[in-house]
């Protein structure tokens, strides 16, 4: 492995453990204050939006409003950033303000497997032997983290479970919906707008200024911390290191997120998590490993 690649390993790392980090912040924020998931959404899409739109703007200058010449990528645009992204991230946050970090994250990432079964109906054809015993773990998982091996009880509350699965439901749809707008207009100018959208949108939609938060020095870092570091840098991170070390072995290594998420929950917010839980983590995050790792 070359230099190259090793810093590409290093960028992945980053902003898979940068994400799993705000989404501890933002179990924090839910856990020590009234703030609900629609504010925090609204302030990270916003925040991170304009954030993105002026970086794009110092690199590129009046070049990144060509795409609102384009009728056809507008409509899709906009259908990305409701659909999509401002989607994923609420449903994200409700799962967190229900759950925890290290559940929400795991339970969201059951959606590459929903990608995958999506791929496969696209595409009219039966799942390859490697992409069945990714489903069966997953399903494994997700039943370890529902009932801890107890089909007759619940182990999470039903709304943790219903926006785990709502959030897995948005990331596929967040990850199938750009299509060829990433590869035209570039998935930084894509993303920064579609938050922008997003986040323009939801506020009055929510009416989310209507909470009146007694804002800490400790929740004002959190918040800042979910919409710079989880957010605009971590993705730039993670786009850095496709560069360096390519799309398939950088989805893999960032799939530290739900790792970071768990670890930094329980010793952060002194999460317990029982041997069931830790199964149905291992389970899903081998799934999604085992569906990643198929063109490599």
């Amino acid at each position: 492995m070359n230099r190259k690649e090793w810093k590409g390993i290093l960028f992945a790392l980053a902003g898979g453990t940068m994400w799993g980090f705000s989404g501890t912040c933002g179990q924090y924020i839910f856990a020590n204050s009234n703030i609900q998931a629609d504010t925090v959404t609204v302030i990270r899409l916003l925040g991170a939006g304009i954030l993105l739109c002026l970086y794009n703007y110092i690199r590129q200058g009046r070049k990144i409003l060509a795409i609102w010449r384009e009728p056809k990528d507008v409509i899709r645009l906009i259908l990305f950033a409701t659909v999509g992204l401002t989607f994923c991230q609420y449903s994200y946050l409700k799962a967190i303000s229900y759950s925890n970090s290290g559940t929400a994250t795991v339970l969201q990432y059951c959606g590459i497997i929903l990608i995958m079964i999506v791929t496969c109906f696209l595409g009219l054809r039966l799942p390859a032997m490697r992409e069945m015993a990714a489903l069966i773990a997953v399903l494994l998982g997700v039943f370890f983290l529902a009932c801890h091996g107890d089909p007759g009880s619940l182990a999470i509350s039903r709304p943790a479970l219903l926006w785990g699965g709502l959030a897995a439901l948005a990331l596929m749809l967040y990850t199938m919906l750009p299509g060829y707008l990433l590869a035209k207009w570039g998935s930084v100018i894509v993303t920064g707008y579609a938050m922008l959208i997003g986040g323009i949108l939801f506020a009055p939609a929510t009416r989310a200024w209507t909470v009146r938060p007694d804002w800490s020095p400790r929740l004002i870092a959190a918040t800042a911390a979910i919409v710079l570091l989880g957010t605009v840098v971590a993705f730039n991170f993670y786009l850095k290191g496709v560069e360096l070390c390519g799309p398939v072995k950088t989805s893999m290594i960032a799939c530290v997120e739900p790792v970071v998420a768990a670890v930094l929950s329980a010793v952060w917010l002194k999460t317990a998590f029982v041997p069931a839980d830790l199964a149905g983590f291992a389970l899903i995050i081998a799934g999604v490993l085992l569906v990643s790792s198929e063109s490599m």
